[in-house]
């Protein structure tokens, strides 16, 4: 329905405005500040996608995914029979089948997220992103990260830009499908709107920031055009589209800060891994950080936290 886009204006200034009110935001303390970290840690996608990934640095990340937090640490928590693990491990698809025999093997049920569509660039045929996705949903993965051609977004071909998204949620068949649209190289906030909502309308899951890889990554006013999108959405439709920021979130008050935002923009409906994920690889071992200094008073040692 390029009606709903034809129109679209998004005033810049108040966003940024916004933007830099959230970042003022006070951050919660003591045993409030351990249950958004907690809550955090289970909306986490836990990431390796480096070109020197081997099958055991992935069978340590699914070691780490089902155990999150020290065990200790959980229990002076009360925490520690909650199941609390993180929401997803994301690899390439070469990788997909290693995680998937890893966790199979600790006896967890945390789904493996793939990377496909000629990721980080877009810039592959049509054919191949297809293929590939279809590889990765072959190997196991339950969730797929595509990526989006810029180049259709950039000339304004939002048309092409729905086709292809829904050839690609036709290939993920019952694999859920998370849409990065890439925002740093969209060239404005009108067409981070736009891209949002065609990829909603195209049948994805979730909608997505950032690669990770690209020079500007998750940054709060695109995380509020992002979910303003969703919302209306919403409104028209009814579906509840899932949202994900990622790239360049390394600290405990960050992850809070973007659980803050959901909960004002969306609602506290949306704060669960079915509808809320960060894409992080470093957030996890921040996070351990602020929850051994809460139990313990002391701050961590190398040696303490090991597996972070």
């Amino acid at each position: 329905e390029l009606g709903w886009i034809s129109k679209v204006h998004v005033n810049r200034p108040a966003v940024v405005r916004h933007a830099e009110h959230i970042k003022k935001w006070r951050t919660v303390k003591g045993n409030w500040q351990a249950a958004w970290l907690l809550k955090a840690v289970t909306c986490i996608d836990l990431t390796t996608l480096s070109g020197d990934d081997t099958p055991s640095n992935v069978h340590r990340l699914c070691f780490k995914a089902k155990h999150p937090i020290r065990e200790d640490l959980l229990k002076a928590l009360d925490m520690h029979d909650k199941g609390i693990t993180v929401g997803a491990v994301c690899v390439y698809p070469a990788r997909v089948t290693d995680a998937v025999n890893a966790l199979k093997a600790a006896g967890c049920n945390i789904p493996v997220a793939s990377v496909a569509a000629g990721f980080p660039s877009g810039q592959t045929p049509l054919e191949t992103k297809l293929a590939e996705i279809k590889l990765a949903v072959e190997y196991g993965a339950r969730e797929i990260d595509i990526v989006i051609s810029r180049s259709l977004v950039l000339s304004g071909q939002w048309e092409g830009l729905y086709e292809e998204i829904r050839q690609c949620r036709e290939a993920c068949g019952e694999a859920r499908m998370k849409t990065i649209l890439a925002t740093g190289e969209l060239g404005s906030l009108a067409n981070v709107y736009k891209a949002s909502m065609i990829a909603m309308m195209a049948g994805s899951d979730f909608i997505k920031t950032s690669t990770g890889k690209e020079v500007e990554n998750a940054t709060f006013p695109v995380g509020v055009v992002m979910m303003r999108a969703i919302r209306e959405f919403y409104w028209q439709t009814g579906n509840k589209v899932g949202f994900k920021p990622a790239g360049g979130i390394r600290t405990a008050k960050e992850a809070i800060t973007w659980l803050m935002l959901v909960k004002e923009e969306l609602g506290v409906e949306w704060l669960t891994p079915e509808l809320f994920r960060l894409g992080a690889s470093s957030l996890l071992e921040n996070i351990e950080k602020q929850i051994f200094y809460h139990v313990t008073g002391t701050y961590a040692l190398q040696h303490d936290l090991a597996m972070a």
